[in-house]
């Protein structure tokens, strides 16, 4: 299905959702939860009570393809879909049976209930720069608003290419921040961006990753805000901006969770590697606030998905602690968790006042 059709389609489950896509009726906090299982390759989506898998998309295989998806990193529920990127793997990681050349994917995809590839950005294997071509997509958010452009679009971060970009259904980049192909730290670049959010006042909150540094941009491209921790952040591997103001940031090379105010000085933090038999550096990947307060972390290298109160107490816990596998409540490399109905921040849609321009 592609273009008006899926226009069609997605814009009708809108009205028939009522809450729209990028946002869905709010579920409870012990909802299901989808995880993206990096070198399992695969989207699941777990019942928290059980531990069991009540869905998945993703065939095993290191090969892209329409029932697969390589080094999935990002996924997201919005209404009946699941948007999903297929960020592909390097070699000598596991999941990639290709120890020369790596198992690229380079796909954005949404893929339906019946697990049918309904749209998809990039092309499968192929790595470029070139219309409808990626090169590492790490994120990828549904969007129904973002100023100046109306209709539906997806926010990509493509991190080979240093860029973040907004493409809409009809595979035609609308909107970007960051140089394509140049990593740096100057006007309009990145170094290696590993995600971006869509805050309330239309800015997009980029986790700047090999900068060490999270950015707010607006959509013309002027850097009004950047978060460090007070410059002791290394590896931004995502950050969010919380209802009270606050930015919670994946801090990954330093295995934390940190939540800094507007003026950039921690106020929480969470450590994941002083477990007794915890990876010495699992290299925290992904933490959302939830609506009751706790927050879900993807301890990647520690082949967990917690969640952690305030007090720094685990009240949830799927995978085995550093220890990767597909059986049973079993995870490997996990990039990328979150609760359906309960994303992180401030979720779009907004209502934007300048919201005008062409799909």
């Amino acid at each position: 299905m592609t273009g008006s059709r899926l226009v069609l389609a997605i814009a009708g489950t809108i009205v028939l959702a009522g809450a729209g896509l990028a946002a869905p009726a709010r579920a409870q906090p012990e909802g299901p939860i989808l995880i993206a299982d990096q070198f399992n390759n695969r989207v699941i989506e777990i019942n928290p009570a059980t531990h069991r898998v009540i869905w998945h998309f993703g065939s095993g295989s290191d090969l892209p393809g329409p029932n697969s998806i390589v080094g999935v990193n990002d996924a997201e529920r919005f209404g009946p879909f699941t948007l999903m990127a297929g960020t592909g793997t390097p070699p000598g990681l596991p999941g990639c049976s290709d120890t020369v050349n790596g198992c690229p994917d380079n796909r954005v995809i949404i893929v339906d209930p019946s697990d049918h590839i309904i749209w998809q950005y990039g092309q499968a294997g192929v790595t470029g720069a070139g219309p409808d071509q990626l090169n590492t997509p790490v994120h990828s958010l549904f969007l129904s608003s973002f100023p100046g452009h109306r209709g539906l679009h997806v926010l990509i971060t493509d991190q080979g290419n240093q860029r973040i970009i907004l493409v809409n259904l009809k595979h035609q980049i609308v909107w970007q921040y960051g140089t394509t192909g140049v990593a740096g730290n100057g006007a309009n670049q990145l170094n290696n961006p590993n995600s971006a959010e869509l805050l309330e006042n239309g800015h997009v909150l980029i986790s700047d990753e090999n900068n060490n540094r999270v950015i707010e941009v607006t959509p013309g491209l002027a850097i009004v805000k950047t978060f460090t921790a007070q410059g002791t952040v290394s590896g931004a591997a995502f950050a969010s901006r919380l209802s009270n103001g606050d930015t919670l940031i994946s801090d990954s090379n330093n295995n934390r969770i940190v939540e800094v105010n507007a003026n950039d000085q921690p106020v929480w933090q969470y450590i994941t590697n002083t477990m007794p038999g915890s990876n010495p550096s699992p290299l925290p990947t992904r933490a959302v606030r939830l609506r009751n307060g706790d927050t879900l972390i993807s301890d990647q290298f520690n082949d967990r998905v917690i969640e952690v109160t305030k007090a720094g107490k685990i009240v949830f816990q799927q995978g085995t602690l550093n220890a990767p596998g597909a059986g049973f409540n079993q995870l490997n490399g996990p990039y990328d968790a979150k609760v359906v109905g309960d994303f992180t921040g401030l979720t779009p849609p907004f209502d934007f006042d300048d919201n005008q321009g062409n799909q």
